[in-house]
């Protein structure tokens, strides 16, 4: 099969032919990609920034926001049969340790992370487990959906925790309407009733923010921090989500969240300095966000086929995934880029 492989750090992944996986345990399951999605991970992943956390097996298959159809499973697979149309949880888990039994799947103490500590989904095919098979209605288009496996449950997962801090009254600031953001927002819209506020430097971002449900649009352009106090009324916002949180963002997040209030980080790639009196005299807090449950992803994809929550999308062929990651690290991206084999 045809596989996107990164040889090594700093350069350009490349097309390889390499062995399609095969079934080897009973709840193992094989998955014909029908969309699998570009994520600034994989920019990260690229520099070597996860090599260290991650022990990256080079050369090894990129891509961890997958979908398609189950084309084969082991013989204790009861969830999903071949043929069935699935999304895919970004880490297989064992279902037996303590963070999976809480519900915390992304605790796993024996989870892998496909496209970022074993193969993953740019590729025909893609070896998961029955535990992260989410099957979906027949008629929907993995291309449509692959994006929600990661970016998507990373933003409805930071959205959920802060659901019982938005209530009426309340504004909550996302900062970056990208691939993750425009997620964020329209969670936002199907789930509180906050008042929200989009901060974005690119004009074209918040226009789609606008269309999204976002309740007021704003420039970064260094005035965007007193546009939202003064929107406040001074007092700052109740939560800020930041999907950014790089060059100069974090900063930026915590400036603008209320006293009492939440700032939630969710992008990465920046350094936050922030003196303890700060947090301490204000009663703010810092909240760390990483990829959302197995159950967060189910409810996600509840809103997705209700309509609630849609992705917007570039697609590309296989053969053209150094152009895709080169457009998004240009930022020519709209929303997410999706290979399709």
């Amino acid at each position: 099969m045809k596989a996107v492989r990164l040889h090594k750090f700093h350069s350009t992944p490349v097309i390889d032919e390499v062995p399609e996986p095969t079934i080897t345990g009973p709840l193992d399951v094989i998955v014909k990609i029908g969309g699998a999605g570009v994520c600034r991970t994989d920019l990260h992943i690229i520099e070597g920034q996860w090599d260290a956390a991650m022990g990256t097996p080079l050369p090894y298959i990129l891509g961890h926001e997958n979908a398609g159809w189950v084309h084969a499973a082991g013989p204790a697979v009861t969830n999903v049969a071949v043929g069935d149309t699935v999304i895919l949880h970004p880490t297989p888990t064992c279902g037996l340790c303590r963070a999976c039994r809480a519900g915390d799947d992304m605790h796993c103490v024996a989870s892998t992370f496909p496209g970022l500590s074993t193969d993953g989904g740019m590729a025909e095919y893609l070896l998961t487990s029955a535990r992260a098979c989410v099957k979906l209605d027949p008629a929907t288009r993995p291309q449509d959906v692959a994006a929600l496996a990661d970016a998507g449950i990373t933003a409805y997962h930071a959205v959920r925790k802060a659901v019982p801090l938005l209530y009426p009254g309340t504004t909550a600031v996302v900062i970056g309407a990208g691939g993750l953001g425009h997620i964020g927002i329209q969670c936002l819209a199907a789930l509180t009733a906050t008042t929200i506020v989009v901060v974005d430097r690119n004009p074209a971002a918040l226009k789609l923010a606008e269309q999204l449900g976002a309740d007021h649009a704003i420039v970064a352009d260094g005035g965007h921090v007193a546009a939202v106090r003064e929107l406040t009324g001074g007092r700052g916002a109740d939560v800020v989500l930041d999907f950014v949180a790089e060059q100069g963002a974090e900063a930026d997040g915590w400036q603008m969240t209320g006293r009492a209030g939440s700032y939630f980080v969710i992008g990465y790639g920046g350094t936050v300095h922030i003196p303890t009196l700060d947090i301490i005299s204000t009663e703010r807090n810092i909240i760390g966000n990483i990829v959302g449950t197995y159950n967060d992803l189910a409810e996600l994809m509840s809103l997705a086929q209700a309509g609630k929550v849609t992705l917007h999308t570039c697609t590309y062929p296989l053969a053209a995934a150094a152009d895709a990651l080169a457009d998004l690290d240009a930022g020519r991206v709209r929303g997410r880029a999706i290979l399709i084999p």
